[in-house]
């Protein structure tokens, strides 16, 4: 901050000789930064004054709102600049997000080996190892030699996500191995990339869904990895800093999951009331829907509960440790089966370990509801009876509910998340009243 500080003396001194010598010596995504926290006319005065070497690297790091302000407010030229400067992946993002007229204005004006680029992942699914991808890769054929591997490395490493694993293909382009960089350093000049490189390849079918993308660099450790079609065709790369925004935006979409939530791709700040408002909206009213059975079961048992009315004070203190029950089960099952800790075939292993669980944690509530339900509360040991075994029971069906319907879900197809909370606990709901009454009836005889 204390930096921050000393180039804002600069820009109010208007020292901007200065302010650009310093920002050359930054990094880009500290100098991002700095920039995000001006107004839009002086962020973009600033991001005019940066060399133009490190303008499309500081570009990548601010976020799409900014993007966009600068974008739009620069030349048609300078703004092909830009865009022939970013790696091809981080241009098809701004591209998807931008207005079609200004996509049209940038794309006219971009070179076409960044149109045919950009084109090129755009035709990919959304949320697939393709749409994710970059086509800026060092691919060496298995004929050379290491020194003319290397010379290849110097004329195209400058444009490349990474020069760290090169891809080496036939002459088809199929991907036949890998060769690190060190490798190369530390090999004869004369030595052939065929004989050196590493053959056994863990690679990424373009159509893979995104999140799957992330498990396997989770379980190989690796910082980039290749991405071929289905003829094994090599057409790009994936590296680690796409697997974090990958593995930020599935953790989102199942945090909005879990709380009946429709995923938004827009930040919270760049989304209207009336886009939260639909994506709410129709589980809010789902839920709402769903909820009238709890009424209407109650409206049934009305008798029971004019007959004894103390009973109406516990409904609450159920149903709410019902939600809760279920919702641990769900949420911990949920994030099983996304880490592939949990397969469908493990149910009966999950449901028996979830019902040892809820045995103890249903006798220890109820032991100490008993207690208080006698000593503070001074009902009847009859009362406090049903109370207690109805809150036995339901954190047992809790349980089993929470564990089994995300498992069902996946094995359908659905995304687990969805089986989470709101839903659970609309399911407990009804069936903890439904529980409480029958054993109300049974044993109070009402």
């Amino acid at each position: 901050m204390e930096d921050f500080e000393e180039l804002n003396e600069l820009i109010e001194t208007k020292q901007y000789t200065r302010l650009r010598q310093e920002l050359a010596d930054m990094n880009d995504a500290d100098i991002a930064a700095f920039l995000e926290q001006m107004d839009d006319e002086k962020m973009l005065k600033i991001f005019r004054i940066l060399p133009k070497s490190m303008a499309a690297d500081v570009f990548s790091y601010l976020e799409f709102e900014n993007q966009s302000s600068i974008i739009t407010s620069l030349s048609e030229k300078d703004a092909a600049n830009i865009i022939d400067n970013l790696m091809a992946d981080d241009a098809t993002d701004l591209i998807e997000e931008m207005p079609a007229n200004v996509v049209k204005k940038l794309l006219a004006n971009a070179s076409p080996e960044t149109r045919r680029d950009i084109n090129h992942l755009l035709r990919y699914p959304e949320d697939s190892a393709g749409s994710v991808m970059t086509v800026e890769y060092v691919d060496l054929n298995e004929d050379l030699t290491v020194k003319q591997a290397i010379d290849r490395i110097r004329s195209i490493g400058i444009d490349s996500e990474t020069i760290n694993i090169c891809y080496v293909l036939d002459s088809t382009r199929k991907l036949k191995g890998t060769v690190a960089l060190r490798y190369l350093l530390l090999s004869k000049d004369d030595d052939i990339i065929g004989e050196i490189m590493h053959e056994n390849v863990v690679s990424i079918n373009t159509l893979m869904d995104q999140e799957e993308v992330a498990r396997t660099f989770q379980k190989y450790d690796f910082t980039s990895m290749p991405v071929v079609d289905n003829e094994d065709r090599l057409v790009g790369i994936i590296t680690v800093d796409d697997v974090v925004d990958i593995i930020e935006e599935e953790a989102t979409e199942d945090m909005e999951k879990m709380a009946a939530i429709v995923p938004s791709d827009k930040p919270y700040m760049r989304t209207s009331v009336f886009e939260i408002w639909g994506k709410r909206m129709p589980w809010l009213l789902l839920l709402m829907i769903s909820a009238t059975f709890t009424g209407s079961i109650i409206a049934g048992f009305e008798d029971a509960l004019g007959a004894l009315p103390v009973l109406v004070a516990y409904i609450p203190m159920l149903m709410d440790t019902g939600g809760n029950a279920g919702g641990q089960a769900s949420v911990t099952v949920i994030r099983g089966l996304s880490l592939n800790e949990i397969e469908f075939r493990d149910v009966l292993k999950v449901v028996w370990k979830e019902f040892r669980v809820a045995v103890l944690c249903g006798v220890s509530l109820a032991a100490a509801n008993f207690v208080k339900l006698l000593f503070f509360d001074r009902v009847s040991v009859m009362v406090a009876l049903v109370v207690c075994l109805t809150l036995l029971s339901a954190v047992l069906m809790a349980k089993l509910v929470g564990c089994t319907l995300p498992m069902l879900a996946k094995k359908m197809g659905f995304d687990p998340a969805v089986m989470a909370s709101p839903f659970i606990t609309t399911i407990v709901d009804a069936l903890s009243l439904l529980v409480y009454f029958a054993i109300a009836t049974r044993v109070l005889d009402i």
